[in-house]
């Protein structure tokens, strides 16, 4: 096999990896009611969190590429839902954010916890270096396929 041909495999194995994930993910959406844009923006506002930043209307409208008519349809939608409600923001008091609710968070541990188990579990015969490396694997192939996935 060459170099190419193994780049190639690897680039097969994500595809399937990414609509494995997408399974997993209409199946959440399925058991909770909601839409595949949904979660992709309780994912994005999830990770905002996880990552100590809080998501404005308009940045959640970047992460999952809608319109701001969209976003606020969509954020009214997750509010009554439960899912989601608008805060102020605790460095900004004049800039409100989208924060996920406990229920939303809880729902998503519920599902996602055992994946989430059964993932550590797989990356236990890795070592830190190998782990360091598919990180960045992972990061800059998620900057290539989001290159992708917006419109031009």
């Amino acid at each position: 096999m060459t170099d190419r041909d193994t780049r190639i495999d690897v680039g097969l194995l994500l595809r399937r990896l990414a609509v494995e994930l997408d399974a997993v993910g209409q199946r959440f959406a399925d058991e909770q009611g909601l839409g595949r844009t949904d979660v992709r923006a309780l994912t994005a506002l999830m990770d905002a969190t996880r990552d100590g930043r809080g998501l404005t209307a308009g940045g959640l409208g970047t992460a999952v590429d809608l319109s701001s008519a969209s976003v606020t349809a969509l954020v009214d939608r997750l509010e009554r839902m439960g899912h989601v409600h608008r805060e102020r923001d605790e460095a900004d008091r004049r800039r409100v954010v989208v924060a996920v609710s406990d229920t939303a968070m809880a729902a998503g541990r519920e599902f996602f916890g055992a994946l989430q188990e059964d993932l550590v579990a797989a990356m236990e015969g890795y070592t830190d270096a190998e782990l360091a490396v598919v990180r960045r694997f992972l990061t800059d192939m998620t900057e290539v396929i989001t290159r992708h996935s917006r419109p031009r």
